[in-house]
């Protein structure tokens, strides 16, 4: 047996994700929203917890050489991406990272442009920080597949108040891995108009059908001066509730800022066995990685199988990285409250409704299918039943 096909009940652990009865108001209702994965960690981040819980003593916890070096060797080896030593930073999350950023670097009266159907704490983020969000809305081309609209974004970071641009590299819920050649003219842009590149990396891990990953701030020294890179071991590896990411700052005056933030929050370190299981997954988590991104290709190429016999009115956005499946069913005629109550009432399965990611992610559905093969189809069966 494969090991990610064991089902380990989540219920009663706290999981959000699992807490359907205090969520949706129905325990019979299946999960498949939240990004968090029903997978196990890797033996080795296990086995480092363990270790450090045997130890007995949980005092005052910062991430250490150990660490830089885990995460450091990590992006050479995985993503070829060779960052200078010191230069990383750490935040709980990188939801907390994207909110010390924008009061860090921005003000009342600035703007920030995202770009939706997009990751919703972005411009909520902003939007709680009473700062102006400016949309600029991907584009679907004839493959069904996202692109840039360059000209609407160059009109936005050309604004005299635009401070921030908040990239999502792999897009999540879309699941693009943008290329080189457009990143190169992101980065050109808001150099151009001199806009800070805040860049949410942390489905970068996760590449799927040999699709590679360009980290915005390895194209040229100029653009990783105006930019900060979030990433976390929370996604590939399953650690969210552990609460570690880190932050590449190679600005030195950008970086002295953010820990200034960090401080006035009280934000000295890190959760002690978070700190041990991340430095335990970037160092010894590659052959588990491996793995994922097989397993997780095969239960893409399944919802795509079933799908398109069973709900042919369907489009399915195949995912370049990332866990989730961005499902396109405006076809249905359907507001996203029709079709959630569909799923909740009908199927008894939660999915994201697109709406939540912005106004033109209306009419489409997030799916998580980081589950077991036998949990993945039984989705697939309610979701079915739901629509049909």
């Amino acid at each position: 047996m494969n090991r990610f096909d064991e089902i380990i009940n989540r219920r009663e652990t706290n999981s959000v994700k699992w807490n359907t009865k205090e969520m949706f108001g129905d325990e019979e209702i299946l999960p498949m929203w939240v990004a968090d994965m029903d997978f196990p960690a890797p033996a080795e981040v296990i086995e480092a917890i363990k270790n450090r819980a045997d130890h007995g003593i949980f005092g005052y916890t910062m991430p250490g050489e150990g660490t830089e070096k885990a995460i450091r060797s990590w992006l050479k080896n995985r993503h070829h991406w060779e960052i200078e030593e010191n230069i990383l930073t750490y935040s709980p999350g990188i939801v907390t990272a994207i909110s010390m950023a924008i009061q860090t670097y921005t003000g009342p009266e600035d703007k920030i442009v995202v770009q939706p159907p997009v990751y919703y704490p972005f411009f909520e983020m902003a939007k709680k920080h009473k700062r102006e969000v400016l949309y600029n809305e991907l584009l679907l081309n004839e493959h069904h597949r996202y692109e840039i609209n360059f000209d609407d974004l160059e009109a936005k970071l050309a604004d005299p108040n635009t401070k921030m641009f908040i990239l999502c590299n792999p897009h999540n819920p879309g699941g693009r891995v943008w290329s080189k050649e457009e990143l190169t003219k992101i980065g050109e842009l808001c150099l151009k108009h001199e806009v800070l590149i805040i860049s949410d990396d942390i489905h970068s891990d996760l590449l799927l059908f040999g699709n590679e990953y360009t980290p915005i701030a390895s194209i040229s020294k100029e653009i990783a001066e105006n930019t900060i890179t979030c990433i976390a071991p929370s996604k590939t590896f399953n650690l969210a509730g552990l609460q570690a990411s880190a932050l590449i700052i190679p600005n030195a005056s950008l970086r002295r800022k953010f820990n200034s933030t960090l401080q006035l929050h009280g934000l000295f370190g890190l959760n002690t066995l978070g700190t041990d299981a991340m430095e335990a997954a970037y160092k010894h988590g590659n052959d588990w990685l491996d793995e994922l991104i097989t397993y997780l290709e095969e239960n893409v190429t399944e919802v795509e199988n079933i799908i398109n016999e069973k709900l042919p009115q369907l489009n399915v956005m195949r995912p370049e990285s990332t866990y989730l499946i961005w499902i396109d069913a405006r076809s249905l005629h359907k507001t996203d409250d029709e079709i959630k109550e569909l799923l909740y009432k009908k199927g008894k399965l939660a999915l994201e409704p697109g709406s939540k990611f912005g106004e033109n992610g209306a009419g489409f559905l997030r799916m998580n299918i980081a589950c077991p093969k036998e949990t993945l189809q039984e989705g697939l069966k309610r979701l079915v039943h739901a629509l049909t």
